[in-house]
């Protein structure tokens, strides 16, 4: 991927200066089989200090806050402050009532209600690259299921600068409480699209201009490849990577060199290292 040209272009014919040319035919694929798991979507319960201090950043509408009877000490008097400065409830409540909310998971003292988190577009996404005059950057998640993988990608892909976040409708954790928290609050900055095929949507970025890139095994290393460009770079499932289809519909495939006896990265590591050198890449 040699001589790009900075300003990012759509529909430029899908041809390069080093003489690849993208077979643009529009291939239609079946959606999904049925979802082996069911999934708890978000109901609006924000968890842990990081994540309600980013969620009181956002516009989202907050019902309240629930906070441990007599916990007034630290950063929580921080985050009790700005709720008060917002006109916020603020209800101290006893450890159980806050485990309930949390389901178990870590709350720090603090719990939120809140409107639950609208899903975004795609277009929505390529708007705000447009917005910010700066090159598309989405990170398309093909079935990943744990939900601390999936914030943990939120949050990478946040401080990366990328503009959005694409998972698909079945086989894939969505938007729930332990993702909220996973993701440190980066999920209040960051546009989420929730799509029934995520080949279809691959074919449609690549009509809108952008090439896709697929995070696997085998390909090109990370640090010879050109993101200098609008991307879609697509991130595998936990188990089995990146799906067999879209590998065959990306444009590029792009490896991590393992150098230990370990022969892969959890994914949200994956994606900090590729995302990184992407956005490093395209603001040069």
């Amino acid at each position: 991927m040699k001589d790009k040209k900075t300003n990012f272009k759509k529909n430029d014919g899908f041809k390069r200066s080093d003489g690849f040319k993208r077979n643009d035919s529009y291939k239609k694929y079946d959606s999904y089989s049925q979802d082996p798991f069911e999934e708890k979507e978000d109901n609006g319960i924000v968890i842990g200090r990081n994540a309600v201090r980013e969620l009181l950043k956002s516009e989202r509408s907050i019902d309240k806050i629930y906070v441990r009877k007599g916990d007034r000490e630290g950063s929580i008097t921080v985050l009790i402050a700005e709720a008060s400065n917002k006109n916020i409830p603020i209800i101290e409540v006893e450890p159980q009532k806050l485990d309930n909310l949390a389901e178990g998971a870590n709350h720090q003292g603090i719990v939120a209600l809140a409107a639950m988190k609208e899903y975004s577009t795609v277009d929505d996404m390529l708007q705000l690259a447009s917005e910010r005059n700066e090159k598309p950057l989405i990170v398309i998640c093909d079935s990943i299921e744990d939900p601390h993988n999936l914030g943990a990608i939120i949050r990478c892909a946040e401080c990366a600068g990328a503009h959005g976040i694409v998972i698909p409708k079945r086989r894939s954790v969505g938007i729930t409480p332990t993702v909220y928290k996973s993701s440190a609050g980066a999920i209040e900055h960051m546009l989420i699209a929730k799509v029934s095929n995520l080949n279809v949507t691959v074919e449609d970025l690549k009509k809108k201009g952008l090439w896709i890139f697929a995070a696997e095994a085998g390909g090109t290393p990370y640090y010879e490849t050109d993101f200098n460009c609008g991307c879609g770079i697509i991130l595998g499932s936990e188990g089995n990577g990146v799906a067999r289809m879209l590998k065959e519909n990306s444009d590029f495939i792009v490896s991590i060199p393992m150098y230990g006896k370990v022969n892969s990265l959890n994914v949200s590591t994956a994606a900090s290292v590729i995302l990184c050198h992407a956005a490093r890449m395209q603001r040069q």
